[in-house]
């Protein structure tokens, strides 16, 4: 067995474990693991993307360069529902509804400190620091700010822990770690934004949960549920909250 073949089924294997939520000819939608990168950085890591391309050229025995095109992103340390378009024609429509809005993305995150309502929606002005990768709230009369909206839900809660269920109006640079921490409720492990601790591995306690978008080819209504990570804290939530 030569090594190409073998660095493809490890790509295979590797995303069958990792879990393909949905695929057909047009689009693939993984659940992205928190480790995993979307596209390259200066880390040189192998990408989500990368491994997802050599998943579709051992399956279906393609040769040549596989096309596979990024529709949206997730933070590194994010975990969750991820789109990739199979065809450039997918690519077009999905990103003309990621633009008007009509992909509706709903978030889990799991915060230390109790939100001060039980649901709200949360409209600030972000700014985004390009050389630190964060953002910061700011005023709209900032002319870099960006108006970024969301609504939140308490959906549970542990001795030490309060689960939030996020919709996202927009989709602005790290918006829900930003506005979260705007509350006073920093999301657990996300040092960046103000959480004393970090997690394992890096990752934080922020996970896309659902997606709901109309198929780009066929018009059919798509719905997709991304299962949590493995982890204590979210085995937690997942058994005494349904």
């Amino acid at each position: 067995m030569t090594r190409s073949n073998i660095k493809h089924i490890d790509y295979f294997d590797k995303l069958q474990v990792e879990n393909i939520l949905f695929e057909d000819n047009h689009i693939i939608v993984i659940n992205k693991l928190p480790s995993q990168i979307v596209q390259g950085d200066k880390t040189g890591d192998i990408t989500l993307a990368d491994r997802v391309k050599e998943y579709i050229k051992f399956k279906y025995n393609k040769s040549g360069e596989v096309f596979l095109g990024v529709v949206h992103r997730l933070d590194r340390p994010v975990s969750g529902a991820i789109i990739f378009a199979r065809t450039s024609k997918s690519l077009t429509r999905l990103n003309a509804l990621i633009k008007n809005r009509e992909i509706k993305k709903t978030y889990w995150a799991v915060v230390k400190n109790k939100p001060p309502h039980t649901m709200d929606t949360l409209v600030n002005y972000l700014r985004r620091d390009e050389a630190k990768n964060k953002s910061f709230l700011t005023v709209e009369s900032n002319k870099n700010a960006q108006k970024a909206i969301l609504s939140y839900n308490v959906l549970a809660c542990s001795d030490n822990y309060y689960l939030l269920e996020i919709d996202l109006e927009t989709g602005r640079h790290h918006q829900i770690r930003t506005q979260l921490a705007g509350i006073g409720c920093p999301i657990k492990g996300d040092l960046k934004y103000g959480f004393p601790r970090s997690n394992e591995g890096g990752s934080i306690h922020l996970h896309a949960r659902k997606l709901n978008f109309i198929h780009p080819v066929t018009l059919n209504p798509v719905s997709i549920i991304a299962d949590t990570p493995d982890d204590p804290i979210w085995n937690f939530f997942n058994q005494n909250f349904r």
